[in-house]
């Protein structure tokens, strides 16, 4: 009888990765092999490590790990050994190093500080394939209130509406607010709309007295705040 597939179990001592991560830690492991023990199981007549290589393969744009976090449900099954399963397997693991990586800079996070909030946010906005546009409302002791998405598109002066964002902030009792927007290009340089509409948001927001303390644009692990950037 032919065999279906071959497990973890099944591999050479020496390419198993459980047994190299007991012995050396996970460290040593390559990144097929940590997606490895994360599949478990190959298909047939296929090492597990080989399909976990051919996920990594997937995205001809973002190969390897990262192409982990542009990848849909979809995207997994219609991988040679990769099942529902499976796939919903590595889409929960992505996603828990998203959080991870959020629950690392919480402590650290100080909204006053750019680079702090950007950091915070990064990996959710990073590797969004559209933009999407997040409303940070913030107490008079610049404690986060609540942050939400409010538009998800194009970053235009209609999509972000002043109106919508400060019925939001008067809801939650905001005293000031912070925008975080994503170019999926991976590239923040801000366009004259980004500009625009920030100035927009700046006026509107002196006018009923909630301020706007900064618009920051995540790009590819990068960011530019439009305030350092003298824009508020």
């Amino acid at each position: 009888m032919n065999k279906k597939f071959y497990t973890v179990k099944e591999l050479p001592l020496s390419e198993r990765p459980y047994d190299k991560c007991e012995k050396y830690g996970p460290s040593v492991l390559s990144d097929a092999e940590l997606l490895a023990v994360i599949i478990r199981s190959g298909s047939k007549n296929e090492r597990v490590v080989d399909v976990a290589t051919r996920v990594l393969n997937y995205s001809k744009v973002y190969p390897g790990l990262l192409g982990l976090n542009h990848m849909n449900m979809n995207d997994l099954i219609s991988i040679k050994g990769i099942g529902r399963v499976k796939a919903i397997q590595l889409l929960c693991m992505t996603e828990l190093t998203k959080r991870m990586a959020k629950a690392t800079n919480a402590d650290a996070i100080r909204l006053t500080n750019p680079s702090s909030v950007a950091n915070y946010y990064m990996q959710d906005m990073r590797h969004l394939t559209q933009e999407k546009v997040l409303l940070i409302m913030l107490d008079s002791k610049s404690k986060i209130l609540k942050d939400m998405i409010i538009s998800s598109g194009t970053v235009n002066s209609s999509l972000l509406s002043p109106r919508e964002i400060f019925l939001h902030a008067l809801k939650y009792e905001a005293v000031s607010i912070i925008i975080l927007h994503n170019h999926p290009s991976g590239d923040p340089t801000p366009s004259k709309e980004d500009i625009h509409t920030t100035k927009r948001l700046k006026e509107v927001g002196n006018l009923i007295g909630i301020k706007l303390m900064d618009h920051i644009i995540i790009g590819d692990n990068k960011y530019i705040s439009l305030n350092e950037e003298g824009y508020l």
